[in-house]
């Protein structure tokens, strides 16, 4: 085999490896720093926010990206923004704020006609709100997009 072969084999192989382990990073909740922000001009919405976990009836083992569900971790369920996108969340009554991953889809369509624009995992809830309280009014920014989106759904 020649040289020119074999660079580009193990050029081949290691952005594969590249890819293998920065998917499986992030499947287990390791991240790399995001980029901030990804547009000039600060996109932000509000709403109300609830929380879900594992314990919650019709809560499937694997979110809308295929991750396994943990509610220990610090993501969230939105339907129009991409998977992997960063956000912080702040409770609009506390000022308490968390950053959060998007890896599911929801609230509930029925909930989102309510008011209700994002969920929460138990965890990201709990370090900015009670519990016991079940909804927050929040604002959510959108810190960073994954690097392939160029435009976001006009309908947040």
């Amino acid at each position: 085999m020649n040289s020119k072969k074999k660079a580009r084999k193990v050029i081949k192989l290691a952005l594969t490896l590249f890819f293998i382990i920065s998917f499986n990073l992030i499947s287990v909740g390791i991240t790399f720093s995001p980029q901030l922000p990804l547009t000039t001009k600060n996109v932000t919405f509000n709403g109300v926010a609830s929380w879900y976990s594992c314990n919650d009836k019709g809560i499937l083992k694997t979110t809308a990206n295929m991750e396994i569900f943990d509610d220990t971790k610090l993501t969230c369920a939105i339907w129009s923004l991409p998977f992997n996108t960063y956000l912080k969340v702040t409770n609009l009554d506390n000022g308490k704020s968390v950053i959060i991953r998007v890896n599911d889809r929801g609230p509930a369509k029925r909930l989102v006609k309510k008011g209700r624009i994002i969920d929460l995992t138990k965890e990201a809830f709990r370090r900015i709100g009670d519990l016991n309280q079940g909804l927050i009014n929040v604002k959510v920014e959108i810190l960073y997009f994954p690097p392939f989106v160029t435009q976001i759904s006009a309908d947040i």
